[in-house]
């Protein structure tokens, strides 16, 4: 179990388009083999320390006639943001994608004092 140093728990959350390749014919339409795209993800206001972060699919459109071949990370994560990152392989055809995902963690509370 994360235990976190303080009473004050931030919560952030959000949702990014991560590529619409079946509009323009792009390499998750198109293409086969490994590809990523990868999305730097900045929150608004840091976390104290490392906040737990995760991710899930809330929109995907695919090719019926191939596996729907996933995967979907938070990685390099911070106190100010991680990378938002998907990958898929073979002849998986992925014609657009979204993802939401939620951070929590310690934040500062106005009760902190900073000590110098």
């Amino acid at each position: 179990m994360r235990r976190f140093p303080t009473g004050s728990l931030g919560v952030l959350q959000g949702s990014r388009v991560l590529f619409s390749d079946y509009a323009d014919g792009g390499v998750m339409w198109t293409g086969s083999g490994n590809r990523e795209s990868r999305h730097i993800v900045t929150f608004k206001e840091p976390f104290r320390d490392l906040p737990v972060v995760t991710v899930s699919i809330s929109m995907w459109d695919t090719d019926h006639e191939n596996n729907a071949r996933v995967d979907l990370t938070a990685e390099n994560i911070s106190p100010s943001g991680f990378h938002l990152v998907f990958k898929t392989w073979s002849d998986t055809r992925i014609a657009r994608l979204r993802a939401d995902w939620i951070a929590f963690g310690s934040v500062k509370d106005e009760d902190d004092w900073d000590i110098l």
